[in-house]
């Protein structure tokens, strides 16, 4: 147990837990707040479909949902980016200033950005794309097939390099903290989690195949996107094909 109390993340579980005799009296941290979306002013936009279909019930999606690691070379549609992208960061509703997504998120904040590895997608070039959820559509920020170095990223996984497309999705760690401060390193990371579930629901309900991926060199990552790693830092990834 002593190497267990040692450890980092033990700390930091302690030192955020909340209790009913000081959680009131804690100090704020003043963190200036974050935009709510990121925007690459510059770069190409391309709109995305909003007209599609998946192929089983929630039911079934649940039920079969495993992590597959075996693509073929069948490209994806750009209904597939579409949906995929819908289901796991799409805008839903909206409550006065508050724009609700498909998935959940502390306060509302929405702290995880989404960028896209294309590999090997109808209609659009292989490339490193940015999702703008606001007007849902893709923003071009680096041309050429970037798989190899994705999956180099990724400790060697290579099958990363075979997918149709790689999720990467990133923290702007303010846009949270500035409500919830040290606490919110928490809510981030729940955050990723219900995001990357609703991927692989909609990928499974797609007939796609799919698989999560935590292990990378973080910084390596965040060099390929053009991510400093101390305002916004890659937290997640999951590949997305077509089931060999």
């Amino acid at each position: 147990m002593d190497d267990l109390k040692n450890s980092l993340g033990f700390r930091y579980l302690q030192e955020t837990k909340f209790d009913a005799q000081t959680l009131w009296h804690k100090p704020r941290l003043d963190i200036t707040p974050a935009q709510p979306y990121k925007q690459y002013a510059e770069a190409e936009t391309i709109k995305l479909p909003t007209d599609w279909e998946m192929d089983k019930s929630l039911h079934e999606a649940l039920q079969s949902r495993r992590s597959c690691r075996r693509y073929t070379d069948i490209p994806l549609s750009m209904e597939n980016i579409a949906m995929l992208l819908w289901a796991s960061q799409g805008i839903s509703g909206r409550a006065g200033n508050f724009f609700f997504r498909t998935a959940p998120s502390a306060g509302a904040l929405y702290p995880v950005e989404t960028y896209l590895s294309i590999q090997n997608v109808e209609s659009l070039p292989p490339g490193l794309y940015h999702f703008q959820p606001a007007d849902f559509g893709l923003e071009r920020i680096i041309d050429g097939f970037a798989g190899k170095r994705v999956a180099e990223a990724a400790l060697g996984q290579n099958f990363m390099a075979k997918a149709g497309v790689v999720f990467v999705w990133s923290a702007i760690l303010r846009r949270n903290f500035s409500k919830y401060g040290h606490r919110g390193l928490r809510y981030v990371m729940m955050d990723a989690g219900h995001i990357c579930q609703n991927l692989l629901l909609a990928a499974e309900g797609l007939a796609l195949g799919a698989c999560p991926v935590a292990a990378f060199y973080d910084d390596q990552l965040n060099s390929l996107f053009g991510l400093d790693g101390e305002e916004e830092s890659v937290v997640y990834l999951a590949a997305v094909g077509a089931k060999e």
